[in-house]
């Protein structure tokens, strides 16, 4: 897996691309998440539209940031996900946890109101 950052607005993107399963990655995630409180930025979209699998660290790494961007006063919503993706949150009843937009202009605005 891989991700990149850019800033839109009110809040950053972060989109992942290939499979998402936990291992270094999260570690990376998890301090790429740090730097962005530290300059003060707290609000995330992840962007899961070039996510082709997602096993349950992969889950477990969007929690642990959805988690360290709340705890923070922030927020971290996904858009995007793929219908096999949306499938695996909604199994895991993880869609009722996580604020997730059909596109990445949508959750892009849900941060205006906040």
């Amino acid at each position: 897996m891989s991700f990149k950052l850019e800033e839109q607005y009110n809040c950053v993107i972060i989109q992942f691309k290939g499979n998402v399963m936990g291992g270094p990655d999260a570690i990376e995630l998890n301090t790429q998440l740090h730097e962005l409180i530290d300059s003060g930025k707290k609000n995330v979209v992840v962007d899961l539209s070039k996510v082709k699998f997602m096993n349950s660290s992969g889950l477990g790494m969007l929690i642990g940031g959805l988690t360290t961007m709340r705890n923070a006063g922030g927020d971290l919503r996904i858009a995007n996900a793929t219908d096999k993706i949306e499938s695996l949150l909604i199994i895991t009843k993880l869609i009722t946890v996580f604020e997730h937009f059909r596109s990445l202009e949508e959750a892009v605005k849900s941060f205006e109101n906040k």
